[in-house]
């Protein structure tokens, strides 16, 4: 069957997430996949990318003391609330194309379709390019973000990017930006703010639908650093009795989270458990040697505070377990990190529908499993939301897959929205 052929509003849609996904990707360090590591060369060209493609549409660049990027079109209406759309555009480490482009490519079709139409908003319309979301590089939680809203500490100011052991100071000092100027930023007015996000799990892919509307954002503890301390012995000396083996330590601890999980579980909690780095792979251990030692974390996410609370009560609790049963063995948890769970706006999340609804579209309300921009500025007291695109193969990973169609359609909806 014959497509009819889009109209005017998709093309303009269709065509920028299309350039500018291949633009920002064209920006990576080597392979597999993509790496943009946070505040590095390779994130400032992606954002510099983006300047000269908003410069073209006419929109008012400008940065903050941290870095992020904001080009705005001035609406019809100087009073109305601001609606900022955007995303970030570092990843994690061999990631995927579209973890944070594609909320960046969808911010920029927008701002396309205002262009090519030569219309107005109500409101003023920014484009928002956050720095520093992903934060397998520096253990801290929605650092540009965060420095958008005046919210960075000294304490997140000293933490150490993973890859080079250089401060978040240093780096921002590297990239042009002050870190006391970022520390003393008086925070905005709180506005509106919205992000295209892939969905980072298999309900829409699995669903056969599009996209969704996020409605809450899970919170995580974590604890990055944990480690295990046994004893070495001789793989063929050391008797069964008194051995004090950190790997079966290890799967004893994880195997008691699995079964907490699934009780919690059926208890009605919302709770995910994932043992993200196992490490007994350094030069010290070998076959023939009984594990001494092991390091590994552990990553807690809920929609509710007093479930990880609970969960972390839960994980202390077979620790000690295992340390009766096991003599030798002892457990260093390590410094904790935490992100707060946020609720998403109602208001926003209605109005998406409403351009959804226009379009002939029902998309579901979803929770997302993830950290998010949005979770940032939704606790800082905007009125905040998220739209899933589907996707397979996982994300954080370099198979991460999306359709951009599914990504236009999204778009369409809220342009529909922005436009009754």
């Amino acid at each position: 069957m014959t497509q009819p052929a889009p109209t005017a509003i998709q093309a303009t849609i269709r065509e920028t997430i299309s350039r500018i996904l291949t633009r920002v990707n064209a920006l990576s360090a080597g392979g597999p996949g993509w790496t943009r590591p946070s505040y590095s060369d390779l994130e400032s060209s992606a954002h510099a990318l983006i300047e000269e493609e908003v410069l073209r549409l006419g929109l008012e660049v400008s940065r903050d003391e941290a870095g992020n990027l904001f080009a705005r079109l001035r609406g019809s209406a100087p009073a109305a609330t601001p609606l900022y759309v955007g995303s970030h555009l570092d990843t994690v480490s061999q990631g995927g194309a579209y973890d944070g482009q594609a909320g960046v490519a969808a911010a920029m079709a927008l701002a396309a379709c205002f262009h090519a139409t030569g219309s107005r908003p109500k409101m003023d319309f920014v484009v928002t390019v956050t720095r520093a979301e992903e934060s397998v590089w520096f253990p801290a939680s929605y650092i540009g973000s965060r420095g958008a809203l005046g919210r960075l500490t000294r304490q997140d100011m000293e933490v150490t990017r993973a890859d080079t052991g250089q401060s978040l100071a240093e780096h921002m000092r590297a990239q042009g930006y002050d870190p006391e100027a970022a520390l003393a930023r008086t925070p905005p007015p709180p506005a509106q703010f919205l992000e295209f996000h892939i969905e980072q799990g298999p309900v829409l892919h699995s669903a056969g639908e599009p996209y969704g509307l996020v409605t809450a954002i899970r919170g995580g503890l974590r604890y990055r650093n944990a480690r295990i301390d046994g004893v070495w012995a001789h793989s063929g000396g050391a008797p069964r009795e008194g051995r004090a083996d950190a790997v079966i330590a290890f799967a004893d601890l994880a195997m008691a989270m699995e079964r907490v999980w699934d009780e919690m579980l059926a208890q009605g909690h919302d709770l995910t458990v994932t043992f993200g780095r196992v490490d007994a792979a350094s030069p010290v251990h070998a076959m023939a040697k009984v594990a001494g030692t092991l390091g590994f974390c552990v990553d807690l996410r809920s929609e509710n505070n007093a479930t990880l609370d609970e969960a972390e009560r839960r994980l202390r609790a077979e620790i000690a377990r295992i340390e009766i049963a096991r003599p030798g063995i002892g457990f260093q948890l390590g410094a904790q990190s935490r992100s707060q769970p946020a609720q998403l706006s109602e208001a926003m999340v209605a109005l998406a529908a409403s351009g959804a609804a226009r379009l002939g579209h029902a998309p579901r309300r979803m929770r997302a499993g993830g950290g998010h921009d949005a979770a940032a500025f939704a606790m800082a007291g905007w009125e905040s939301t998220m739209i899933f695109i589907r996707n397979w193969n996982g994300s954080h990973n370099p198979d991460e897959a999306m359709d951009e169609a599914d990504l236009a359609l999204a778009v369409e909806a809220i342009w529909a929205a922005l436009n009754p």
